[in-house]
């Protein structure tokens, strides 16, 4: 059972991203869906990385940079775009973790790497569901105030079925947990607002999609949701 909650819990379409920790650069083209922009920010950002043998910050830049690559590809539903993105990434998250093994954010920016594999290939998940797992428990484990953490693993509830531990309520639980360590995160309203839906309660997902744009106004894919959103 354990193996098939590592496989379910992080089959996530779209990567939790850090608000706010972004570059403007890096946070505009990937609010703005720009894929051109943000190959060109991914391939500087591995070329910094190469120049820099050993060091964990660059190299968790060209994994964050490969992980909204993944990311954005896979809300235009380019699953294999995406899972290329997400392996190139791991391999730079896995040399970040190797590198500062105490540093929370590295596990959990490797975790939703390993995450981010399955759709694209769900005959991936046994290789990468367990990393996805416990690399996501490790980040909450040494850093349990990172809203981010949080979050990631409120998505990763959100698609581990009720039968396994997980579901939408369990989910929002988590998001609620991180909205409590960062208001200010549009991402985690976003993430609130799919979990509420899916639980039919539109009136409260349509007011969370709204306050994470009043948070960010130019998020696409916080727009899309709105938009399939039906008022109650």
């Amino acid at each position: 059972m354990e193996k098939m909650r590592g496989l379910i819990l992080l089959m996530v379409p779209v990567l939790a991203v850090a608000q706010g920790g972004l570059p403007a650069a890096w946070q505009k083209a990937r609010d703005a869906q720009d894929r051109a922009a943000l190959d060109g920010i991914a391939q500087a950002a591995a070329k910094e990385a190469e120049g820099k043998a050993g060091d964990a910050a660059a190299l968790y830049r060209a994994a964050l940079a490969e992980s909204l690559r993944s990311e954005v590809a896979m809300e235009q539903r380019d699953k294999g775009a995406a899972g290329a993105a997400a392996q190139a990434g791991i391999r730079w998250a896995e040399r970040a973790v190797e590198a500062k093994p105490g540093v929370g954010e590295y596990h959990r920016l490797l975790g939703t790497l390993c995450g981010q594999v399955i759709p694209a290939n769900v005959m991936l998940g046994l290789k990468y569901g367990r990393c996805a797992l416990e690399e996501v428990n490790k980040a909450i484990e040494l850093e349990p105030k990172s809203a981010v953490a949080w979050m990631s693993r409120g998505v990763g509830n959100y698609y581990l079925p009720a039968s396994f531990g997980g579901g939408a309520d369990k989910a929002i639980g988590d998001f609620d947990k991180a909205a409590g360590l960062d208001p200010k995160n549009a991402d985690i309203q976003v993430w609130r607002g799919i979990a509420l839906r899916k639980l039919n309660r539109a009136g409260e997902a349509r007011a969370a999609f709204e306050r994470s744009l009043k948070l960010n106004p130019a998020r696409k894919w916080a727009k899309e949701q709105l938009e399939k959103t039906p008022a109650p």
